[in-house]
């Protein structure tokens, strides 16, 4: 038996819709994102950069990024309650997981939103 002591008071519920809206949302932006590369066949760096300075398209990378961030936290931490036993290597490794997410996450909010 698996113990709850990273579960941090989720339930299966929530983890479930965490993993379905944040699938959707990464869906449309995935499609999204092709299209507009098959629409603009002779992309240049004036074009991509403007679709990125728009105010609009920084909030819908922003929420793609987020919606990355839970996905893969949901999904990592159910397969490391899964396949690792041990409580201190389970929390060592979802420790690990924490930080690289929330690194990539502040990376991207970074290069998003930065000069």
């Amino acid at each position: 038996m698996v113990t709850n002591i990273t579960n941090l008071g989720r339930s299966g519920l929530s983890d479930w819709l965490i993993q379905r809206v944040s699938a959707i949302i990464l869906a449309v932006y995935a499609v999204f994102m092709v299209l507009y590369l098959l629409f603009h066949p002779g992309l240049d760096y004036a074009t991509w950069s403007g679709l990125f300075s728009q105010t609009w398209m920084r909030i819908f990378s922003l929420l793609a990024f987020i919606s990355i961030a839970a996905h893969a936290w949901v999904g990592l931490w159910t397969v490391s309650t899964d396949y690792l036993k041990q409580t201190g290597a389970r929390f060592a490794f979802q420790a690990v997981v924490m930080l690289a997410i929330f690194v990539f996450l502040v990376w991207g909010v970074q290069v998003l939103w930065g000069a």
